[in-house]
């Protein structure tokens, strides 16, 4: 099971959403991480790790379902399409077979700070998040994840970092959290691996 959903989740349960190409660059990369120990679960049963793709030119987005962190290879029916979302409220409006990710509002804040981004990546890596903790754009140690403070201390760092050239947030308050972005799943992945081979 992954993380607890914190937000207010108005689910609308469904059929598949994910377009055939959108789960072609989504699973294709989720199994690269995934093989890699950056998304999966502890032993105590509770996942890490997603991945994200904009719809379009909205701020709606398809995102990898709740408790799916440990399943090797997800099936189309894992992805979720979060329709729309209020950070202010702590909520969000998702369909699909599944609940979207306790992670969707921090997804969510990145599209909302960023229109060109279209994909985003979450990722735990103890060692990198250590090492670059305070280095690089930092949330707030107090902020957990899943959390409205957690989103808008995310676009907090839009406003007063330079974290639109760096392209990754280490998440304070989530040990081992990183998350990436880019203008599509290659970028926001390229991030990542540029930051683990140094």
């Amino acid at each position: 099971m992954e993380g607890v959903v914190k937000f207010n989740c108005h689910w609308n349960q469904s059929g598949v959403v994910i377009t055939d190409e959108q789960y072609e660059i989504l699973n294709y990369w989720r199994e690269v991480l995934f093989n890699m120990d950056l998304i999966g679960a502890y032993e105590n049963g509770v996942g890490f790790g997603n991945l994200s793709m904009r719809t379009g030119k909205t701020n709606q987005f398809v995102i990898t379902g709740s408790a799916t962190g440990d399943i090797p290879e997800l099936e189309p029916g894992h992805y979720i399409k979060v329709n729309s979302f209020n950070i202010d409220d702590n909520a969000v409006m998702c369909t699909g077979p599944l609940k979207a990710s306790s992670e969707s509002l921090s997804h969510a804040a990145i599209y909302t700070a960023d229109q060109g981004t279209n994909a985003v990546v979450h990722v735990h890596e103890y060692d990198l998040w250590r090492e670059l903790k305070g280095e690089l754009p930092t949330t707030g140690e107090e902020m957990e994840y899943g959390t409205t403070g957690l989103a808008k201390e995310i676009l907090r760092l839009f406003r007063e970092t330079d974290v639109m050239e760096k392209r990754i947030i280490i998440m304070g308050g989530d040990k081992a959290g990183i998350l990436t972005f880019g203008h599509d799943m290659d970028e926001a992945v390229g991030v990542l691996m540029q930051y683990l081979k140094k």
